[in-house]
């Protein structure tokens, strides 16, 4: 396969895989280079930056700025006097008695973050920049306001015992002393740099969110206030507020407000319902987007406000060109997609599939015939479910496994496997025959009767989670929720296997005529391609399974957070790999063309091992992501990664392009 590569070589870095998508994803915050508009920064909600140079038509990943994968990133600070200094905001999503996150410092453009000590495990939900005096800043947390007055080298919280649990921050234009302060329960405002703080409610619903704060640049006594209850304004620095008409409170947060650089009466509210618009300093909304989009942020190009770009949930990165009245996708070289399912068609070895989660109707399963190169998104049919399980039946069928269900690929949408009359899934119980009793002959014949239709399997509809697909000879096997099931019609019908226990069965390998189970706790393997089962001893170690596989000599391999274990006996003993230091395993998968174990552990590690059976040497790669497995395809690897989307090895020379990848130019 041509692997476009080479054109990275420059780029390239030892450890480093190539990011190829699917692009979108959750994209939560914008920020832009004041000396350059069209050099954008992007946020995200696994705390990774994005760049752009050409105004967020093409993204690029810059850094991670706290090197883990759950802090949400929705401020970012451009310092106008020195556009190489960058500070950001983070929170992670957790419980509120242990709110976490902090404040990051770059002076290099972003390439490199360092942790402000002072805000470290602070949970950062608002920051801002004074417009006249870029050295004070502003940011708001669970615990209060904090103000820096040398550029956010230090830290001093200025906010009293009443004003706490910030969602937004904003400070006045012309006076840096003034700061506004919308908390979880109604906005606030100092005058003298946070010495005094009075409540600035009259007008606001009770108890509401403040989620923004706008102050007119022009006008400083024009205030804007988002809350959960809508959108408020006012014309006196607000004393008092008045509640825009137009946008209704019910199910809907207003996110974010966003001027119009060049036209200050025209503001864009981004809220969970969609993106709304007034052009005459809020007296009038409308609504110019689907309510399904859930908004996080907005930008105007300064240079070109009918350009307008929205960091959403999902979609990721939309674009407008006419003022937001429509919108795209701008998400190329962004993604962040939470890989779960992979399977590669058997016929067509360029053509893989991927499954993500919490995408919804945005997310479900991507296709990818240049070999994991470039991707489009196959939702037809699947209801915006979430994707655990990806397979293929012995005829070629591709099946997805859902949290409601299996779903089979056919004309390029999906179908929920089907008994072909009412739509659900066909899941077979058996029903046992009741017991013969001496009987005369015409009620024997009544009661023959009623036994033969008891015995019969019934069918049932089957809205289980599937964890995982796969083929013994020409049976297929799914491990569900709600059991092991099993179908010989390529994925149509399917019958619960009935000589196991009835229980979460999370992961199912196969490998000529055996087959493995596996549930947290319990292992069970066939030897006859599934007639007869028998319960497999779990290593002793292993305390949670989170791995299963069988590679090419029937040998079992189970994976735990203690690491990967493998068993040539059935179970009686087992054994592991001394050089193989993989701990939180989350995938162990048996490469039989290359005749190996691929092994890869949940973060913070970002390698990939493989294990060579012959010789049960052991290899590893640094992909430079958190992984949640490694796949063949072709003479190169390709990685599902947790939140990062799909990642590619690294080649830097050609090989023979497969007819498949050539067939789809």
């Amino acid at each position: 396969m041509v692997l476009l590569l080479g054109l990275f070589a420059a780029e390239a870095r030892a450890v480093t895989w190539f990011p190829f998508g699917p692009d979108g994803g959750d994209a939560r915050s914008f920020a832009a280079d004041p000396a350059d508009h069209m050099h954008l920064y992007l946020g995200t909600a696994n705390g990774w930056i994005y760049q752009s140079q050409d105004g967020g038509k093409r993204w690029t990943r810059l850094a991670s700025v706290g090197k883990r994968d759950d802090l949400v990133i929705d401020h970012i600070l451009v310092d106008p006097s020195d556009p190489k200094h960058l500070v950001v905001g983070a929170w992670v999503v957790a419980d509120l008695q242990h709110p976490d996150g902090g404040l990051f410092v770059s002076h290099d453009g972003g390439a490199s973050w360092t942790s402000q000590p002072e805000m470290q495990g602070q949970s950062v939900r608002a920051l801002a920049i004074a417009p006249s005096d870029a050295k004070i800043m502003v940011a708001g947390t669970l615990k209060g306001v904090y103000r820096s007055t040398d550029g956010g080298v230090h830290w001093q919280q200025i906010s009293n015992q009443d004003v706490y649990e910030l969602a937004s921050v904003a400070i006045d234009p012309l006076d840096p002393n003034t700061i506004y302060a919308g908390t979880w329960h109604l906005p606030w405002k100092t005058t003298d740099g946070g010495v005094t703080w009075t409540s600035i409610k009259q007008g606001i619903i009770e108890d509401s969110d403040v989620f923004s704060i706008l102050v007119d640049p022009a006008q400083p006594s024009v205030v804007y206030a988002s809350a959960c209850s809508g959108i408020y304004k006012s014309d006196d620095a607000g004393a008092q507020f008045t509640k825009a008409p137009g946008i209704p409170t019910n199910a809907r947060r207003t996110r974010v407000l966003r001027q119009d650089p060049t036209h200050l009466d025209t503001v864009f509210a981004g809220t969970t319902e969609g993106l709304y618009r007034t052009d005459d300093g809020g007296a009038a909304w409308t609504q110019t987007t689907g309510s399904d989009l859930i908004v996080n942020d907005v930008y105007v190009d300064p240079a070109d406000p009918k350009r307008v770009l929205l960091a959403t949930d999902r979609e990721g990165v939309l674009a407008s060109e006419d003022g937001g009245q429509t919108f795209g996708p701008s998400n190329g070289g962004f993604s962040a997609r939470h890989i779960e399912a992979y399977v590669q068609d058997a016929q067509h070895p360029a053509t893989v599939y991927v499954g993500v989660l919490n995408d919804k109707e945005w997310g479900g399963v991507f296709v990818s015939h240049t070999g994991g190169l470039s991707w489009s998104q196959l939702p037809a049919g699947l209801d915006g479910h979430d994707i655990f399980s990806l397979g293929q039946a012995p005829d070629g069928t591709i099946l997805a496994g859902t949290g409601h269900g299996i779903f089979l690929l056919k004309s390029g949408a999906w179908e929920r496997a089907s008994d072909g009359a009412s739509g659900a899934v066909a899941v077979a119980v058996p029903v046992k025959a009741p017991r013969k009793t001496p009987v005369h002959s015409a009620t024997r014949r009544r009661q023959a009767a009623k036994a033969e239709a008891a015995a019969t399997p019934s069918v049932k509809p089957f809205d289980g989670i599937v964890f995982g697909f796969a083929v013994s000879g020409e049976t297929l096997y799914a491990a569900t929720s709600q059991g092991m099931l099993r179908s010989a019609s390529n994925g149509l019908t399917w019958s619960q296997v009935a000589s196991i226990p009835t229980d979460e069965w999370r992961f199912v390998a196969s490998s000529k005529a055996n087959v493995v189970a596996a549930s947290l706790h319990a292992l069970e393997m066939s030897t006859d391609g599934g007639n007869t089962w028998q319960e497999v001893a779990l290593p002793a170690k292993v305390t949670q399974v989170s791995a299963a596989a069988l590679d090419g000599m029937g040998r079992v391999w189970v994976g735990g957070r203690e690491g990967a274990f493998y068993s040539a006996d059935n179970g009686k003993s087992w054994q592991t790999l001394k050089d193989l230091y993989a701990r939180n395993v989350n995938s162990i998968y048996y490469d039989q063309a290359a005749d190996r174990m691929l092994v890869t552990s949940n973060g913070p590690a970002t390698e990939a091992f493989a294990v060579q059976l012959a010789t049960m040497r052991i290899s590893k790669w640094d992909t430079g992501w958190s992984l949640r497995f490694v796949r063949p395809v072709g003479d190169h690897l390709v990685a599902g990664t947790l939140f990062d989307g799909i990642v590619v090895q690294p080649k830097m020379v050609d090989s023979p392009e497969p007819a498949e990848v050539r067939a789809a130019r």
